[in-house]
């Protein structure tokens, strides 16, 4: 049995998503934020040194990342979900793959934090939108006509990938970037997102 650690509102949700697309048994360990910083609890420290989700333990030990966290559970239990090695879709896989933790997140981060400091992050600002602009536009451009990122049917890529779509949208962004809002009703409307979203408490 697969073990997720899922933090609440956070992205340990595409790891729930991808176990039920893959009809991977699995349990839910829920942890809370802290309602004042929206901190993960100290009871993660206790499964991994850094603290944070989603972890999974499998096999006998606990791996953090999403990123790597996708690519074993593909490896061995959806294969089709990578594109084969070699090929010029699999190099596309491996971009994206790194872009959704690398490259976006961070951001998506900045202004996060930086909302908590009110006036004192006005300077910071017009670079934090110009940024978040540049890579959800890049993400909109990157749709393939199908509605997916490297496939023309569900990948790790577009696993990884829903997370900062979501977040696009709860800026309100749907409007701007009408393809990533497409995608994300399209995830959200398959059955799996459903049963995810269901084991994960409802957000």
């Amino acid at each position: 049995m697969i073990t997720v650690h899922h933090l609440a509102q956070s992205r340990s949700m595409r790891i729930l998503w991808l176990l039920e697309e893959l009809n991977q048994p699995y349990r839910v360990i829920r942890y809370e934020r802290d309602p004042k910083t929206r901190l993960a609890p100290p009871d993660l420290l206790k499964v991994h040194p850094l603290g944070k989700s989603p972890l999974v333990e499998m096999e006998g030990r606990v791996i953090a990342e999403s990123g790597a966290i996708v690519e074993v559970l593909c490896a061995r239990h959806g294969p089709q979900m990578i594109p084969q090695s070699g090929t010029g879709a699999h190099i596309r896989h491996l971009e994206w793959i790194h872009f959704a933790e690398g490259s976006v997140m961070t951001p998506i981060l900045l202004n996060l934090y930086t909302a908590r400091l009110g006036e004192g992050a006005a300077p910071l600002q017009p670079r934090i939108q110009s940024e978040l602009t540049s890579h959800f536009k890049y993400m909109e451009n990157g749709l393939r006509p199908s509605g997916h990122f490297v496939l023309d049917e569900l990948s790790a890529a577009d696993i990884m990938l829903s997370f900062p779509a979501s977040i696009a949208m709860r800026m309100n962004r749907a409007e701007e970037f009408p393809r990533l809002a497409e995608f994300c009703r399209m995830i959200e409307a398959r059955p799996a997102w459903q049963r995810a979203l269901e084991s994960a408490g409802g957000d």
